[in-house]
């Protein structure tokens, strides 16, 4: 597809990124050379520098010929003008990045009379995401598939879980009411899960279930989840907002420290049930007496990631029990896997998977077989949804017969609304949505789950 994105921001450059990996064609449009420098001498995309919101730069880019517009500068009124601009020009669909809380309620409307495709709010999209988190406490992180009925959930094995030091094989006899393990994480290495490796104290593993029943299924194999009833946000940011607004909607008592004494008076005005201080969220004796170590959940959504990084490990540190949220935007580096954080949240990669998942659909729509792609073990494997078709030669084979590659595993088929989590009796039929786990890069159809 020809893609054409108006913002070289970190959300801009993410989404150039990812959507190149899947061999689209990208022209990027910004007003900063250096930007646009950084991002065409790394990626295989095309940087023109200029004003995305106007009828000239658009012409420039082949805006006629493309199939997508995304607008994501740092302006939400520049992002809903630039895709009016797009729109009449010729492009067929638009995404807006509207961040603004202000907006929330006029999003159906201006989608409406701007006929958007799609108003994307990154904070609201991360604040979802950590919601998500906090209310099942056990996981490091949440996938979801066939339009949020499945859940593709990690967590970490404790020495007291009734999975450790078992095989797959001998697990599966201890949930046969539906959960499936995909893929185990050891260190730096990550398996595909087969009914011979065993699973030892320590291991990050990935289970696939059905979104209703992962609660109780979880409990019953010593995972973690008690519901969090005080949650301690540090940072009152976007993201902050809106996710205090989703816990405390949800009976959740929430508490927020931001060093702003401006932005807490609005926040304060905006969230009635919420407890909002004015103080460094670094102050180690501000976060004592205000009760960290006995929060069930802590949030860092502070200014810098090293912020974030050095308060979440001493939430661990003095609250062993809590469940700890660090926001990064900018640190790559490989040691951030092996700090001892709960969960590390990333928006902006976040928003890039929103908006490619919308790709895929477009695609989808004109011959593509994949609904939903989600990169996990830390990208060397990938969780896949497909469509199975007409003239997949996978269809009506058990799936003991089907030849599949190695490194692969079939973990979910959605058939009418209900969820299979498949034996090797099972098969494939026409209609229904196949759930793949492999580390083979590259698959767009369900036939290239086959030798």
């Amino acid at each position: 597809m020809n893609i054409i994105i108006v913002g070289c921001g970190r959300v801009g450059r993410t989404i150039a990124k990812q959507l190149d990996k899947e061999g689209h064609s990208i022209t990027v449009i910004d007003k900063d050379s250096e930007a646009l420098g950084a991002i065409a001498g790394t990626q295989n995309v095309m940087g023109l520098q200029g004003n995305g919101a106007t009828f000239a730069m658009l012409r420039e880019a082949g805006i006629k010929e493309s199939d997508l517009m995304i607008a994501v500068t740092a302006s939400d009124e520049l992002n809903l003008y630039a895709c009016l601009i797009a729109k009449n020009s010729g492009a067929p669909k638009t995404i807006a990045r509207v961040r603004n809380p202000e907006y929330i309620y006029d999003v159906p409307k201006l989608k409406e009379e701007l006929m958007l495709s799609l108003a994307i709010n990154p904070e609201q999209i991360c604040a979802q995401e950590l919601s998500r988190l906090i209310k099942f406490p056990g996981a490091v992180e949440i996938d979801s598939f066939a339009k949020g009925a499945v859940d593709l959930i990690k967590v970490k094995v404790s020495s007291s879980s009734a999975l450790a030091n078992r095989k797959v094989v001998d697990c599966a006899n201890l949930f046969k009411e539906g959960l499936r393990i995909c893929t185990v994480e050891r260190g730096k290495e990550c398996f595909i899960a087969n009914g011979d490796l065993e699973i030892m104290p320590g291991d990050v593993i990935s289970i696939v279930s059905e979104s209703t029943t992962a609660s109780r299924l979880f409990k019953k194999i010593g995972v973690i989840n008690a519901k969090s009833r005080h949650v301690l946000i540090l940072g009152g940011s976007k993201i902050a907002f809106y996710l205090a607004k989703s816990l405390s909607e949800s009976g959740i008592n929430v508490k927020i420290i931001e060093s702003s004494r401006e932005r807490c008076e609005e926040l304060s005005e905006k969230l009635d049930d919420v407890v909002v201080l004015h103080g460094n969220g670094m102050n180690q004796e501000l976060l004592m007496s205000e009760g960290i170590e006995y929060a069930d959940a802590v949030v860092t959504l502070m200014d810098t990631d090293e912020e974030n990084i050095i308060v979440s490990l001493f939430a661990k540190d003095v609250n062993s029990d809590a469940k700890v949220i660090t926001e990064i935007n900018e640190i790559s580096f490989s040691i951030i896997d092996s700090l001892p954080l709960d969960s590390v949240i990333h928006p902006k990669h976040l928003t890039g998977q929103y908006i490619i998942q919308y790709v895929r659909a477009l695609q989808n729509s004109v011959g593509s077989n994949i609904e939903t792609l989600h990169s996990i073990c830390n990208d060397q494997a990938e969780a896949l949804e497909f469509k199975a078709r007409e003239d997949s030669m996978a269809i009506g084979v058990p799936l003991a017969m089907l030849g599949l590659k190695p490194d692969l595993q079939i973990v979910c088929i959605t058939r009418n609304g209900k969820i299979i989590i498949p034996t090797g009796k099972d098969t494939i039929e026409l209609g229904d949505s196949v759930i793949v786990v492999t580390k083979h890069k590259g698959l767009f159809d369900l036939k290239d789950i086959l030798k």
